[in-house]
């Protein structure tokens, strides 16, 4: 496993900014959503960049790879929330699409990760 560091990924980059993303549009929710969907969101999005540096500080490839899998998770949790925020119109439609753009380009680079660090183990 590389000796960088996790803020040297790019799809933790991108994780990152998503998630702040992410923390800009939620704060224009309800505030009866303070405890509900609005907090639902913000934990997946954080629970992405989050599992990726953890795993990353783990001994090998096969560590790290079950990190990433739970980072593609919460990934794909808060792309469904999104989705029912934006039915919930807490979203605009605009702003819907523009974070699950974003979220599906981090999608992307964790698949793509995930897939080399398999390969490398076969």
């Amino acid at each position: 496993m590389s000796l960088s560091s996790f803020r040297d990924l790019r799809v933790w980059q991108e994780a990152m900014k998503l998630t702040a993303e992410i923390y800009r549009c939620t704060a224009n929710f309800p505030r009866h959503e303070l405890y509900g969907l609005s907090h639902q969101i913000r934990r997946a999005a954080i629970s992405v960049p989050s599992n990726i540096a953890e795993g990353k500080g783990h001994r090998s490839d096969k560590e790290f790879t079950h990190f990433l899998f739970h980072a593609r998770g919460s990934l794909l949790e808060m792309q469904t929330q999104l989705m029912i925020a934006e039915e919930l119109q807490y979203l605009s439609k605009e702003e819907g699409k523009c974070l699950l753009a974003r979220a599906e380009g981090v999608g992307r680079a964790l698949s793509g990760l995930i897939n080399s660090l398999l390969e490398k183990a076969a």
